[in-house]
């Protein structure tokens, strides 16, 4: 099983558009450190599944009859913008999975094409795809959202975007059910707590490590970055570690 992170922005992108922080300047400069919209996918047995649809190439970088399969994490526009166009292929029936939201975005559930939008899943509640043990977590967002854990052969990987904390019952699952690797969302650089300040509807730094600490996984990558973090963390690299560190788009986790 091979994790490959299509994206890992948040909907902003990097670079932002008008922004010359130090982090979109860089991105400018070298393409290597932009970010487009956070999604992934895994490969096994030849077969791909897709976690959300929105990078801008998705057609192009999965010709017809090389998507087997979409789990949505949620239904913001950032997150789906790219089924609005695959929809309309023929010849094809793509399963999609994704958490109970019957409003959906726009027209996709009214008219879904060549996609095959099938019952929601719901939390803790595991299904497979191939040999793989899916198993969705609720999240804290301001539309429903669910984080997925994949397990095979023993190991297990979450992926938890969009969300700001975790429901206690998924910490303690994470406890309960050790992780090789957690890939989670981190928005913001560390937010003022002594202003009174909070991360909102997506985690900060300071947030997502002691969601390390009290999940427990063996390494935590972060998605889902904005440029105010990037900025934060090229004056911080010492925050960051083989354990703790900002996910780049293209790179490969292999289970």
């Amino acid at each position: 099983m091979k994790l490959t992170v299509i994206g890992t922005g948040n909907a902003r992108l990097l670079p932002v558009y008008g922004c010359h922080c130090i982090a979109c300047e860089r991105a400018r400069a070298n393409q290597a450190y932009s970010r487009g919209k956070t999604s992934a996918y895994i490969s096994y047995q030849g077969r791909n599944l897709l976690i959300d649809a929105n990078a801008d190439d998705l057609m192009a970088r999965f010709p017809a009859g090389n998507i087997d399969s979409i789990l949505l994490t949620h239904y913001h526009m950032d997150h789906v913008q790219s089924l609005f166009d695959l929809r309309w292929g023929m010849n094809l029936s793509i399963p999609v999975f994704g958490p109970d939201d019957p409003v959906g975005c726009d027209d996709l559930l009214k008219h879904p094409g060549i996609l095959d939008f099938k019952a929601a899943r719901q939390p803790f509640e595991h299904f497979y795809w191939r040999d793989i043990r899916i198993t969705p977590m609720p999240l804290i967002h301001s539309k429903p959202c669910l984080g997925y854990v994949f397990e095979c052969q023993g190991k297990r990987i979450a992926y938890l975007t969009d969300t700001v904390d975790l429901p206690a019952e998924v910490k303690q699952w994470f406890v309960d059910n050790p992780l090789e690797l957690m890939l989670i969302d981190c928005s913001f650089a560390p937010v003022d707590r002594s202003a009174g300040e909070q991360p909102s509807n997506h985690n900060d730094v300071i947030l997502a490590k002691s969601l390390k600490e009290e999940c427990r996984p063996n390494k935590m990558g972060l998605i889902h970055i904005g440029h105010d973090l990037e900025s934060w963390a090229m004056a911080n690299p010492q925050a960051f570690d083989g354990d703790f560190f900002l996910v780049s788009d293209g790179q490969e986790f292999n289970f």
